[in-house]
């Protein structure tokens, strides 16, 4: 398991109300990013810093009872955890419902990683913790990564997380694998049959709405 961070640790606020925990696992891990700056602050106060800052717009400006995603990475690697009782809800198998993807809250779990990924490459600490962190929840969750990581526009209109981080999901699947230990293959060559049959299931549940860079 990764270190990741309390939201003590990170001075989280208490959330509007209560945590609402499912006593069911996740189906799928959703990549995102913050569209924030790709910042040059790497620091862990920094990295505490932002999980301040995603919990008070997405409380404040969105209205949501708590921050969004049940995880967040910064670009210097930091783990935090998200939403309220995100940590324990893992430990026990079961999903604390979050904000992450339209319609599909109560089946997936969001991971925010700090920049934006239009055109700029990943941070090597960020991505070094995105495959710890997915493999830790592959594992908790009894889940293949082959079809579990998903990145957000894979289920709602928008450009999260980025058409870099995006087109490194492939990457990320195989990297994570290899991790856990399953014939992945070479980490650069995505598997054409995985990636078809994770498509098709996603077309059966994908949502349209108004496009969005986040």
């Amino acid at each position: 398991m990764p270190k990741v961070y309390t939201r003590k640790d990170w001075g989280a606020v208490a959330p509007k109300r209560p945590p609402r925990v499912l006593d069911r696992p996740p189906d799928h891990i959703i990549v995102h990013h913050t569209a924030s700056p790709n910042v040059s602050d790497t620091s862990r106060a920094h990295a505490f810093a932002l999980s301040r800052q995603i919990q008070r717009f997405h409380m404040e400006s969105r209205h949501w009872d708590d921050i969004g995603e049940q995880l967040t990475i910064s670009r210097g690697g930091y783990v935090m955890e998200g939403r309220a009782g995100a940590l324990a809800a893992i430990g026990r198998n079961e999903l604390v419902v979050g904000a992450q993807s339209l319609h599909h809250n109560q089946h997936t779990l969001g991971i925010e990683n700090e920049g934006t990924y239009l055109k700029d490459d990943v941070p090597v600490k960020l991505w070094r913790s995105l495959v710890e962190v997915c493999a830790w929840l592959c594992t908790a969750h009894n889940l293949d990564p082959a079809t579990a990581i998903v990145g957000h526009r894979d289920y709602n209109d928008t450009d999260c997380p980025g058409d870099v981080l995006y087109r490194r999901l492939p990457r990320l699947r195989k990297e994570v694998a290899r991790k856990l230990g399953s014939d992945a293959g070479p980490p650069e060559d995505d598997d054409a049959d995985s990636e078809a049959s994770r498509r098709a299931f996603l077309a059966q549940h994908r949502h349209r709405g108004g496009k969005h860079r986040h």
